[in-house]
């Protein structure tokens, strides 16, 4: 009997040695509710529907001095704030090399390989899954400039067709090694009219064909998406997804820019991704889109929205913020085979000086602002001569102090809503 006492005993003295030793669970999110945030419920949001956000400025704004805080004031990662307040993915972009011949950022984050995978680091951290977007370029690509990397220019469509697939595959190679779970891949940015300085749909195809082989080698379960902006135009769309049908790219992922000041009504958006739905059989996302909480700035460079933005069709306040974002995501949950909305730099605030001198310092030696003054080597018409500040303060989920705004609740309380409160 004695025997026996000892044997419990000494496997009681193994349980409990073990579970000590054993790494403590993480502690569940904290409850989030609000008392001045009224949010109409999506009852039917699908539970696997990404709610994204872009966070390509984050490390660049740390650097510059900038502090996030939660909701009861203490100071925290915003990786982990984002994860608490329901976010399910990050995105960044990737620029080939943002810097100059003597390894000076052009700004706009800096955001290199080696940075985006920092930033899928931190991501992975906390559980939050990856989007990448490759703008096949050295600093911003959209639909009025798609301009060829350093590297690659002079290269004939062969030759860059292969760089492009090298550069690809070997990025994401790196996200693969840091153990950060990307989900879904972007070969190119709002590439309406052309694509890393190619204009003819034959080569803009090789180059995208070229990219998607490479996510297929390195991360064969994620996504494949193609990226347009200006939903608005009648027929865009359906003649890109035709081009992309055509020529037979093999892609997954028909991803728009929605800004609500700018890109038509949700109803015009929601019939011109469903006919690519429909008829093509992909999914469709909003891949950008924001809103701003004030017309004011907050860092001495003005923004892209202010008060003199014509016909908003929200208040420029907590709850018009808050109101554009949840009716986007209800419009884009309720298209065919729509998965997901990414909302744009939601973090991207005044780095904090108190004059434009003194952020103007920080842009420049951390790339906190939208571009640097030593972008104009590369991009002289627009970087060269409008380098400045964050131009989307305004419409961060933060204020200028790092403190979250009442509308980051939102994405916690989409599926129960909220009938407390009136506009903060």
């Amino acid at each position: 009997m004695r025997k026996k006492l000892l044997t419990l005993l000494t496997a009681l003295l193994i349980l409990l040695s073990s579970a000590a030793c054993a790494s403590p669970a993480q502690p569940p999110a904290p409850a989030i509710s609000s008392e001045t945030l009224a949010v109409k419920a999506i009852t039917d949001l699908p539970e696997d529907f990404i709610l994204g956000m872009d966070l390509s400025s984050v490390l660049s704004e740390e650097e510059s001095g900038v502090k996030y805080y939660d909701f009861e004031g203490r100071e925290t990662d915003v990786f982990k704030l984002l994860k608490d307040c329901g976010f399910t993915h990050v995105r960044v972009r990737v620029w080939n090399d943002p810097y100059d011949q003597e390894g000076r950022g052009y700004g706009g984050g800096n955001c290199s390989p080696a940075r985006a995978v920092q930033i899928g680091r931190r991501a992975a951290q906390y559980g939050l899954k990856l989007i990448v977007d490759f703008h096949y370029s050295d600093f911003w690509a959209d639909p009025g400039k798609q301009t060829v990397p350093k590297a690659w220019q002079g290269m004939n469509l062969a030759e860059k067709t292969q760089a492009l697939y090298a550069f690809t595959r070997e990025t994401l190679r790196q996200f693969e090694a840091a153990g950060v779970e990307v989900t879904m891949v972007q070969t190119g940015n709002e590439i309406n009219r052309f694509l890393c300085g190619e204009t003819d749909w034959s080569r803009m195809q090789a180059l995208l064909q070229a990219g998607i082989k490479a996510v297929r080698e390195v991360f064969p379960e994620a996504l494949a998406a193609v990226h347009f902006s200006n939903p608005e135009k009648a027929g865009a769309y359906r003649e890109y997804a035709k081009r992309l049908d055509e020529y037979g790219v093999d892609y997954d992922v028909f991803a728009s820019s929605y800004y609500p000041l700018w890109h038509g009504t949700q109803e015009n958006l929601a019939a011109a991704l469903s006919e690519i739905a429909e008829t093509y059989g992909k999914k469709v996302v909003v891949m950008e889109t924001s809103y701003a909480y004030t017309a004011d700035d907050s860092d001495f460079f003005a923004n892209t929205v202010g008060a003199d933005s014509a016909a908003a069709p929200y208040p420029f306040s907590v709850q018009g913020q808050a109101d554009a974002v949840r009716d986007v995501i209800d419009t884009t949950a309720h298209i065919s085979d729509g998965i997901g909305v990414v909302y744009w730099e939601g973090a991207w605030i005044s780095v904090g000086g108190a004059s434009w001198e003194e952020n103007h310092a920080l842009w420049e030696r951390y790339g906190s602002g939208w571009a640097s003054s030593y972008a104009a080597s590369y991009d002289p018409e627009d970087a060269g001569r409008y380098y400045g500040g964050s131009a989307v303060d305004n419409q961060a989920f933060f204020d200028s102090a790092g403190r979250p705004l009442e509308s980051l609740k939102l994405f916690l309380l989409l599926r129960s809503g909220n009938t407390v409160g009136s506009d903060p």
